[in-house]
């Protein structure tokens, strides 16, 4: 049975200031789970229903992961998620470096104030499929820890480098020989136009885009063509951020 302080710290994760204070973060769900306990990540404890802890006790024991049983109602406490899974655990914050620049050999992403959890993970996800190592993230966008975020990365943050930094100050930093390509909806039509395999694409907010301070480093915008206004139909006014990143990886990863 859960004591009611161990009740209390995982519940308190779910909120920024105390992951920064315990550096710790959750992760949810038995792929999640599974994934985060065979990564670098330090973990401090996993907490389970029967099921999953009986096919996965001896892994568990070999890392010497502490590990607890719970009951369903104890699971319905202590989870972030609409749906309890059968298994959650508790894992380290590891410290974020400075970011150094060099010259990239491949592709990087850049976002610029995404606030919404579920577009970072996904878009972490879709740098993990796209073979894409590094994201690089504005100091406003959403806390990489957020458990939301964990849970839409569905794995891959274990993966994909995610470090924040002064965006405006690292991209002025960038030789100008790199190649920062900004997407727009005024942008060059990204299946005409040349596209270095090698550079930085930029990613903005659904609702502000690229920020002004930010928009001035780019050497080439972008743009995903609408099919609807193309036909003269009236269209969407935006795509999803996450889809718009999947879009614009595939068109690189296909040119290379």
């Amino acid at each position: 049975m859960l004591s009611r302080n161990q009740i209390k710290h995982i519940q308190s994760l779910k909120q920024k200031k105390f992951r920064e204070i315990h550096r710790q973060f959750l992760a949810e769900g038995a792929k999640l789970v599974s994934e985060i306990v065979e990564s670098g990540y330090i973990v401090m404890g996993v907490y389970s229903l029967s099921g999953w802890l009986k096919d996965n006790e001896s892994i568990l024991v070999s890392k010497n992961i502490p590990f607890f049983e719970i009951s369903e109602g104890e699971m319905e406490r202590i989870t972030a998620l609409s749906s309890p899974s059968p298994v959650l655990a508790i894992a380290g914050i590891p410290s974020d470096p400075v970011v150094p620049f060099t010259a990239p050999d491949d592709l990087l992403l850049a976002l610029d104030d995404i606030r919404d959890p579920g577009n970072l993970g996904t878009i972490i996800r879709i740098a993990d499929w796209f073979g894409i190592h590094t994201v690089l993230c504005s100091d406003t966008s959403v806390d990489l820890y957020n458990p939301k975020v964990i849970q839409a990365s569905m794995g891959s943050v274990t993966r994909v480098r995610v470090r924040y930094c002064d965006l405006p100050g690292f991209l002025s930093s960038v030789d100008p020989s790199v190649k920062i390509y900004g997407t727009f909806p005024e942008g060059e039509n990204i299946y005409s136009m040349t596209l270095d395999p090698k550079g930085i694409v930029l990613i903005g907010s659904e609702s502000n885009g690229i920020s002004p301070e930010v928009v001035s480093l780019v050497t080439d915008k972008i743009g995903i063509p609408s099919y609807s206004q193309a036909i003269g139909k009236n269209r969407a006014e935006s795509l999803n951020a996450s889809i718009a990143t999947a879009i614009v990886c595939s068109e690189f990863r296909r040119r290379k």
